[in-house]
């Protein structure tokens, strides 16, 4: 990696799947940072055991999303794309930022009231502390930069005030880092429940479109995707939220402004708008679909890149590790 880049950290829970809101949102833009920035993307699957996961899938899942990354673009020679179980590190640094961060701290955070309402039965200690976990991972890489979404921003300024603490304490030892605010991809919202976000975990198989959906699929979600009774093809989040979102997709794909999108189906009907933006959708994926299965047939290619990554992270991670470990008192390994 290159020293005098900024250094962007993004981690990404190893579900297996990722929907068009993801790619429109973040995935496609983060194609253009890898020239400016050293990137490191985590595919972050000891977070993903705080929940119980099938051991099985979670190893496909891991893998698979690795594949669609590189499928949509992220070059593996310029951007480090890993998983967390493969670099010991993130535990052990998780472990030491465990003791200089505080409970009340971490029963604030949003993410684990709603996490452990779901998952009554398994309300584990992970679950509480894996908010150290996640500042360990960012400030493991001297991160200068973490793209967040509304939901994880609680997670960064805990991140950065545990980084705080640190430096305070043992003079400076992390680089206390900002939140990336890049260029705005297409906030894409549920087809079904269009003032909701796209999510994967949506229990409405017709509410999201993921990017390894078949064109047949892509195509009947379009088609079944919630609208109004109007029948005009105009833009207006408050009362018309379907189309707009409809129109959000199709602009943010063929780049045109949403003054362009009314010009074109001016007069048409939703039935012929709903299928041009299924038709859009399917062409820009079709290139990314042929990529993955490609990917997905050469293990030995996916393998070294696996294995070439986690040595990358390894060093990197090391570093820095290190130098906490020494700050906080432990005798030096006698190597």
């Amino acid at each position: 990696m290159e020293n005098e880049k900024k250094v962007i950290f993004s981690g990404m829970q190893p579900s297996g799947v990722i929907t068009l809101g993801n790619y429109l949102g973040a995935l496609k833009n983060w194609t253009n940072l890898q020239d400016e920035y050293n990137c490191l993307y985590c595919i972050v699957d000891m977070h993903a055991i705080t929940v119980r996961q099938d051991p099985a899938t979670l190893r496909k899942n891991a893998r698979n999303l690795l594949m669609q990354y590189i499928a949509a673009g992220l070059n593996p020679e310029k951007n480090v794309i890993y998983y967390q179980s493969h670099v010991s590190a993130h535990a052990e640094l998780a472990w030491i930022l465990n003791c200089y961060t505080y409970m009340g701290e971490l029963s604030r955070m949003t993410q684990f009231k709603e996490k452990s309402s779901k998952h009554g039965e398994n309300i584990n200690a992970g679950l509480f502390t894996y908010p150290a976990l996640m500042a360990a991972d960012i400030l493991l890489f001297q991160t200068d930069l973490v793209p967040v979404g509304a939901d994880q921003k609680q997670h960064l300024e805990l991140a950065r005030d545990i980084a705080t603490r640190f430096n305070g304490l043992y003079g400076d030892t992390f680089k206390v880092p900002e939140p990336y605010i890049g260029k705005v991809g297409a906030r894409v919202m549920s087809l079904q429940e269009p003032t909701s976000k796209m999510s994967k975990s949506d229990e409405d198989a017709n509410a999201s479109i993921y990017l390894m959906d078949d064109p047949d699929a892509i195509m009947r979600k379009f088609k079944r995707a919630v609208t109004d009774s109007d029948a005009c093809v105009h833009f207006d989040q408050e009362t018309k939220p379907g189309i707009s979102n409809l129109m959000s997709i199709y602009g943010a794909i063929t780049g045109q402004t949403m003054e362009q999108i009314q010009s074109e189906f001016e007069g048409k009907g939703y039935g012929d708008f709903k299928m041009r933006v299924g038709e859009a959708v399917v062409e820009e994926l079709r290139p990314l679909q042929a990529r993955f299965k490609e990917l997905s047939s050469d293990k030995t290619y996916i393998d070294s890149i696996i294995k070439k990554n986690a040595e990358t992270a390894n060093y990197l991670a090391t570093k820095t590790l290190r130098k906490v470990q020494k700050k906080v008192g432990f005798p030096p390994v006698v190597r």
